[in-house]
């Protein structure tokens, strides 16, 4: 290698040196030389023969013949006597020749121009190139020694790095060389070659300014492996490498293919992780409970690296306080899942949950609010337990006990509180008041110095006492000034010597009075007098007494003559109402009583604080599908507030539900557990220690659905056709629309090998198919696509698989798109797809379904035979298992690509579903119809025939209302029958089917036609009867009818009316109409038709009289009558007849009209 240094700014720019800068100006001077030598060569050429310019050998010839024109004039001079005797035709010879002579040589001028031109370019061009090649052999010299010294072999400055990512992600792997020639790089995993045409949607390689990137897209379990650079060139090579683990969510399975990472790369044990990544996977939601129960939230997380020495620290918070185990609460963490426990839930553990993974990194942390909803009363309307009982200004035998009251919607309001003691160890409770106390404060007196004890509270109403509080936390009956009085002194050999202020102040027979003697809690039922002990107070134990006077009546009275009190601290009760009083204190030990303190000011018993005023304007706005925030002004008087309590009611059903059952601090919150698509109306009220306020203003009535947002990402991108410049693309549209109807979407794009993302289409795309112009054949692309409505733009989708742009030529169709699951019940589901775009080179025949589960590799086809529809419905499928789908389609030529696999399905019918109904309505219009109550304000209901959207508006009319939509048909006809359909969109996949068979159809045309055409029941149709007189009454009887009712008789077409001969009645009450013919003759053949009407109700019946029949009845009329005058006069009411007898006599009788003949022969 050349020892010549160069300076490093000749590396970048081009120098030249003297001998070059010589050679130039040689090069001028030629070229001036030259162009001054053409310059005269063209002067002596234009002052020779004709003007023109010439070559020398031109020039030659030119002389040649201008002598032999010379030596020609001169003979023609000599013969010049003769030449005057020549004719007329010589003399036009001789100017035909000189004009031949002139033409030539001006021709030869100009070919001798041309050729002096080109010499000169010809000079010109070979001066530059040898110039040229000149400078290119001194900058070669230059150049390779100024590669000689900076060549060098390869160096790699940073390192590839190990990486460990999930199923499905992306990892770039990158590193830097330098070195002279650049160096060629070649990728490998596990010692095998990478190339991008090897899989040109998996691998994409860069390199730019030394910086090598090989990116492995959309990493799968078979992408772990050993990834190795080599970096070459003629001086040497250098390699890197590194390990690349994809993990699986699913347990159980091993991190990395076995052999790959632990045999080739040692592990450092010096690594000092600084960030600790944690993703929760499942996690506890909004929470319902009741009081007494037992309950366990839990998350699941996955923590990257989990290192057991190295672990992230979990933290629970309610409402912000963090929880730490107790009788109440056991916290648990290990093995990827943080759990929070209660043993026994009451009120006082409603609020928001918050578990925070703290980690050297960071806080990665979740939220969610627990509701505890009241036990069952013991009494029936008694109201819900108190809640946060706590002990304040614990001493020797007093403490103040506090507590928040319970919500009240439908019970009668709270009246007073029973405060309850227990000394820690015992079950013996003790009731402290004897008549409720109306705060929620009250002063405890009488403990036990030196015992601990527990309290709980009671609420009272007119209906009862409530169940009990949770118990306080434990507070021992002590002076917490006596532990001030002592101190610890350090001596040599580690002693100490523990000293009290008794012992330095010496014997003090008689204590001095207290000091500093106040009220320190005013109510209306009692006032709490504080001091401070006197100073000196002495060794010997303190007792006070509390004497008090009322103001201008000069006596006092001693309160407590007949125990002393040993704590600072006195509550008096039965104090006059609208009285005024002073206090002083006395404190006494075994020697004797102090003089008294100095007098209060005088105090007046009244309640310091009130109730809160009303909380101003609520307003409801929409949050989700089962909740709704609600907000609301602040209270003008807000002293001491507990907080709020937000109540709830369905609109119209005047019944209110507590939202919360403990206060809460903040004017805003989120009231969950509402019905979706139902109205409701919100009211607030405030609460402090002495009660509530007055119940706010309702709201106004919100719908409960989500509020609006920017709809999801689309999914599910396929190539559906491609002719080598551009490609068809489908995708499926976002679960849910944000609330708001898509208005469109847009496309991006962009090469396998580039980074950049370019813009399909600058206006918004409708549908979810679009054909992608002016693509590069050969290349490879991929795509994703945003959803947009009056929100926004949406999440992106997923970048799809890398298409590849060359135009299809297969025989067999292409892929179907758009697989939709809908109707997901408990073994079966209906699959729907859209034809391929491409469809082959022979028309579809078919489609095969094909589905497996989730966890296992082989696919079963559902269907045997392809296929004609669009639709299929899966049967014989397992219940809470999980599947997924995919469609092929058929033609002559066989069997086309599958379609995009489907997203996984739990096939399990969802809780609440509802199916199609069909009905009549009022009008007699036969309907299907469906309810859902997830529906939102962007929801669609989709009413489909053979699961193909309806459109036709002259057989079919829709009507959609709220949550309810019907599908009417205008003209049922024996064409409507088939499989009905309906979908509703910005749902979790609401769906139904009915089937519309012969026995449905008939059933529904009946009833139309009964409801449009109603008839009246009949008990009897027409009939007759003879009546003695040889009258026919004819009569028919309905169910009922009305007063309103009308009817007529109709005869032979004719109708009759009221008269002698055709008697008409109507009994309504019994529904009986009947006329009664008195002369029935041989001119009344006929049919006879009763018609009624009552209302829209309409019946008729008929009766036919002719031939035979009527000569019955007329035979029988006739006989009648005849029978009728017989009997006017004597007459046989029974005719002779025998009978044989027992005796074996033969008895003739017969019976006349006023008794019976007999007559006995033997």
């Amino acid at each position: 290698m050349s020892s010549v240094a160069v300076p490093f700014y000749q590396r970048r720019h081009k120098h030249f040196d003297q001998s070059y800068r010589n050679i130039q100006t040689r090069y001028v001077l030629e070229e001036y030389a030259a162009r001054k030598a053409a310059s005269r060569q063209a002067a002596y050429y234009e002052s020779s023969g004709l003007g023109k310019t010439t070559c020398r050998l031109c020039a030659r010839r030119a002389r040649t013949l201008a002598h032999e024109a010379m030596q020609e004039s001169r003979k023609s001079i000599m013969l010049l006597p003769g030449l005057f005797s020549k004719t007329h035709e010589q003399k036009s010879f001789t100017h035909a020749s000189d004009e031949k002579r002139i033409k030539f040589a001006s021709e030869l001028s100009a070919l001798e121009k041309e050729i002096h031109t080109a010499r000169h370019r010809a000079r010109e061009h070979l001066d530059r190139l040898a110039i040229q090649r000149m400078v290119e052999e001194n900058m070669a010299l230059e150049r390779h020694a100024v590669e000689e010294s900076i060549s060098r072999a390869p160096e790699i400055l940073v390192r590839l790095r190990s990486h460990t990512v999930w199923e499905k992600m992306s990892v770039s792997l990158c590193f830097t060389v330098q070195g002279f020639p650049s160096p060629v790089v070649q990728w490998y995993k596990n010692e095998e070659l990478i190339t991008p045409a090897s899989d040109p949607t998996k691998y994409r390689i860069e390199s730019k300014y030394g910086v090598h990137v090989l990116h492995i897209n959309r990493a799968d379990f078979d992408d772990s492996a050993t990834y190795s650079a080599v970096a070459t060139n003629v001086h040497g090579q250098a390699s890197t490498n590194c390990a690349v683990i994809v993990r699986r969510f699913r347990e159980g399975e091993e991190p990395h293919p076995a052999g790959i990472m632990p045999f080739h790369l040692p592990l450092s044990y010096d690594v000092c992780f600084t960030h600790i990544d944690v993703q929760f996977l499942e996690k506890f939601g909004v929470t319902f409970a009741t009081e007494g129960e037992t309950l366990t939230l839990k998350c699941t997380m996955l923590i990257t690296p989990d290192l057991k020495r190295l672990r992230p620290r979990a933290e629970w918070y309610r409402d912000d306080v963090l929880i730490t185990d107790s009788k109440w609460t056991k916290l648990y963490f290990g093995e990827g899942q943080a759990a929070l426990s209660f043993t026994h839930l009451n009120k006082d553990d409603e609020g928001l949950y918050t578990l925070r993974m703290v980690t050297r990194g960071g806080v990665s942390e979740y939220s969610a609010y627990l509701f505890v909803r009241d036990a069952d009363a013991l009494i029936a309307g008694a109201p819900g337990a108190p809640m946060d009982v706590k002990c304040q200004d614990a001493n020797r035998d007093y403490v103040i006990v506090t507590w928040k009251p319970p919500n009240t919607t439908s019970e009668s309001p709270v009246i007073g509180y029973f405060v309850d003691k227990c000394e820690v160890g015992l079950e013996n409770w003790v009731q402290c008041n004897d008549a409720p106390v109306k705060i929620c404060k009250y002063p405890v007196t009488g403990l036990q110095e030196g015992r601990s004890y527990i309290f709980r509270v009671r609420a009272v109403n007119s209906a009862g006492i409530s169940r009990p509080s949770r118990v306080s936390e434990p507070v021992a009956a002590l002076d917490p000034v006596d532990l001030e009085r002592t101190q610890t002194i350090h001596v040599d050999e580690g002693r100490k010597i523990v000293i009290s202020k008794d012992d330095l102040e010496g014997d003090i027979q008689i204590p001095g009075p207290p000091t500093n003697v106040h009220a320190s809690e005013i109510s209306k039922t009692y006032v709490v007098i504080s001091w401070d002990p006197p100073v000196p107070r002495g060794r010997e134990p303190l007792t006070y007494f509390i004497e008090k006077s009322m103001v201008g009546s000069g006596s006092w009275q001693r309160v407590n003559a007949q125990v002393a009190v040993k704590s600072p601290r006195y509550a008096v009760f039965d104090l006059a109402e609208g009285k005024s009083y002073v206090f002083r204190v006395l404190s006494a030990n075994k020697h004797g009583i102090s003089d008294p303190s100095e007098i209060t000011e005088p105090i007046q018993p009244q309640d310091t604080i009130v109730a809160p005023s009303t909380p101003g304007q609520v307003v409801a706005t929409r949050n989700t599908k089962t909740s709704v925030v609600v907000q609301w002004d602040k209270p003008k008087h807000e002293e001491d507030l507990y907080g709020y309590y937000i109540d709830y009611s369905v609109v119209g059903s005047n019944h209110w539900e507590p939202s919360n059952h403990k206060p809460i601090k903040y004017n805003r919150f989120v009231v969950h557990g509402l019905e979706t698509g139902e109205q409701y109306v919100f009211r607030v009220k405030a609460v402090n220690a002495v009660g509530f306020s007055e119940n706010s203003q309702e709201s106004e009535a919100i719908t409960v659905q989500a509020a609006l947002t920017c709809p999801s990402y689309p999914h599910g991108i396929t190539l559906l056709n491609c002719d080598g410049h551009s490609m068809t693309l489908g995708w499926k549209a976002p679960r849910f629309s944000g609330g708001s109807p898509i208005l469109g979407y847009y496309l991006d794009k962009r090469e396998a090998n580039h980074r950049n993302w370019h813009e399909v289409n600058s206006s918004l795309i409708t549908q979810t198919i679009y054909t992608v112009e002016d693509l590069t054949e050969d290349a490879f692309y991929e795509f994703k696509v945003a959803a947009a409505n009056l929100v926004g733009i949406g999440q992106p989708s997923d970048p799809s698989e890398h298409f590849k742009c060359k135009a299809w030529t297969m025989p067999e169709p292409g892929p179907a798109y758009g697989l939709t699951v809908c109707e997901v019940r408990n073994t079966s589901l209906v699959l729907l797809w859209k034809a391929p775009v491409y469809e082959g080179k022979s028309p579809i025949t078919g489609y095969l379904v094909d589905y497996k589960e989730v966890d296992t590799e082989d696919w079963i086809t559902a269907n045997e035979k392809p296929t004609s529809k669009r639709y299929f419905k899966v049967t014989d499928l397992h219940e809470g298992h999980t599947y997924v789908f995919k469609v092929r389609a058929v033609n002559d030529a066989g069997v086309g690509k599958s379609s995009e696999i489907s997203e996984p399905v739990l096939v399990e019918a969802r809780p609440g579903t509802k199916e199609i109904f069909s009905g009549v309505d009022d009008e007699g219009n036969i309907y299907l119809a469906f309810e859902c109550k997830e529906a939102t304000d962007a929801s669609h209901f989709a009413w489909g025939k053979s699961y193909e959207e309806i459109d036709d508006s002259d057989k079919f009319k829709i009507e959609t209302e709220g949550t309810h939509s019907k599908l009417y048909f205008k003209n049922p006809d024996k064409s409507d029958l088939g499989t009905y359909s309906i979908s509703v969109s910005d749902t979790d996949g609401v769906s139904s089917s009915f089937v519309m068979d012969d026995e449905e159809f008939e059933r529904l045309m009946a009833l139309s036609n009964e409801i449009k055409n109603p008839t009246i029941p009949l008990k009897s149709e027409l009939a007759y009867e003879v009546l003695e007189k040889g009258e026919v009454r004819f009569w028919i009887q309905a169910e009922s009818l009305s007063p309103n009712s009308t009817f007529r008789f109709v005869i032979n077409d004719k109708e009759v009316e009221n008269s002698d001969r055709h008697k008409i009645n109507c009994d309504r009450a019994n529904g009986i109409i009947e006329m009664v013919m008195d002369k029935f003759t041989i001119d009344n053949e006929g049919t006879y038709t009763v018609q009624i009407q009552d209302g829209k109700a309409k019946n008729q019946s008929s009766l036919v009289l002719i031939g035979d029949a009527f000569k019955a009845v007329l035979a029988e009329s006739e006989l009648q009558r005849k029978e009728f005058l017989r009997k006017q006069g004597p007459h046989f009411s029974e005719f002779l007849y025998w009978k044989v007898t027992e005796e074996c006599e033969v008895l003739l009788a017969c019976k006349k009209g006023m008794g019976i003949v007999t007559s006995n022969k033997s």
